[in-house]
This record gives C-alpha cells, structure tokens and sequence, in this order.
C-alpha cells in the first residue's frame, strides 16, 4: 500500500492579507500568472506554495533561475511547467514527462490525439523467470501538430533514467515519426518506444511473447 500524504501549504500567518496576496483558501496555496507574478504585481511566489504546480524540488529552481534572469537580466524565458520529467521510485519505477492522457483530451480534445502503448518484458527478468506484460509504456501524440509527442509513461525498470533521456527529446518537438526512425538499443527497456504501432483506438491486443 502506496500512501502519499503530501504537504501543507503554511500561508496563513506570515503577513500576505495585509498586502493584499490572494491565496487558495482550500490548500493555502498562491495562484500566480504564467510568470511567478500574485495578484500584487510586485510580489512573486515559486516552488511547492504555487496553486496547481509540481511539488519538486528541481521544478522550484528552474523557475527561481529563470525569474532572476527576467527580472534582473533582461530575459524572457518562462518555466515550462508541462514537459517536466518526473519518476516514482516504487520497487518498479513508474516515469512520465508532459500531458497524463486524461488532462490531453481535456486540453486537444479525444479526436485530436492517437494514443501508442504497449506491454514488454525487460530481458533481465527472463533469466528469473519473471512475470512478463508487467511493464507498461505509452506515449500521446498530437495529431493536429504534425504527431508531435506531449505525453510519455512508462512503468519499469530504470524508468527514472528512461524518462530523463526522453525529456530532452520532448523539449526539442518530438514525433512520432522521429521515435519511428531511431534505432533502438537492444536489449534495452527503452527501445520499446521505437518499435510502437498499437495505439488504443484499435483495440488491439498489446501483450508480449517476449523480450
């Protein structure tokens, strides 16, 4: 049994109603603009006390870097708050960077995006004799934006290192066609994004004989 907990937001008496810093009265949490920037222009807020951002640790600098650069260096550079990669270090790892399925279709809509995914077998477990189609991957694609990736899951081993690789892939536009046309490394768990042609739309059977 999994229990994530989290973590409160301790807003609530360090002075920001008396300037006026609006804040989310269920969590504590303080909405911002796409800039850091509250409801007072000249206070900004970063890091896991934002109102629907990641609460990660690596997120919180990016965007800390990033805001003195805009304020003091003359920058415009924002923090991409979508395409962060992220893992799950559970006994099997679970790792994921961009849009999860569900919040895609809330943003291209269902008819605009082709969902690849598949089972695999890592072939470390075969030698023990491991369950096979126990692992997971999938990708979205954006069909209106030439099968451009924005979302990438996969459920495995090294899953941390699998999505961090792919997170750069996914910064510099990605495709679908692009993933088609690397070669993979065999005997990898990460080559299995490669070799993807069955989506969900098809129905069809996505379990693995082998590794």
């Amino acid at each position: 049994v999994l229990l994530a907990i989290g973590r409160d937001a301790c807003t609530r008496n360090i002075g920001l109603q008396t300037i006026g810093v609006k804040i989310n009265e269920k969590n504590g949490k303080v909405p911002v603009n796409d800039e850091e920037q509250t409801n007072v222009p000249y206070v900004y807020a970063i890091g896991d006390i934002l109102d629907g951002k990641l609460e990660l640790t690596p997120v919180a600098i990016q965007a800390g870097r990033l805001l003195a650069q805009r304020l003091y260096g003359g920058s415009s550079r924002k923090c991409d708050y979508i395409n962060v990669p992220t893992t799950v270090f559970t006994p099997l790892e679970y790792g994921s960077c961009g849009f999860p399925e569900e919040k895609a279709i809330d943003e291209y809509g269902k008819q605009n995006l082709e969902v690849y995914h598949t089972l695999f077998w890592p072939l470390e477990w075969t030698v023990p004799g491991r369950d096979n189609n126990t692992c997971y991957a999938k990708i979205i694609c954006n069909k209106q934006d030439n099968n451009r990736v924005i979302g990438l899951h996969v459920l495995g081993p090294n899953a941390g290192e699998v999505t961090q690789g792919f997170a750069a892939a996914i910064k510099c536009g990605l495709t679908k066609e692009l993933l088609d046309e690397t070669i993979g490394i065999h005997p990898t768990c990460a080559e299995v994004f490669t070799t993807m042609d069955i989506t969900k739309s098809s129905g069809q059977d996505i379990t693995q004989k082998g590794c």
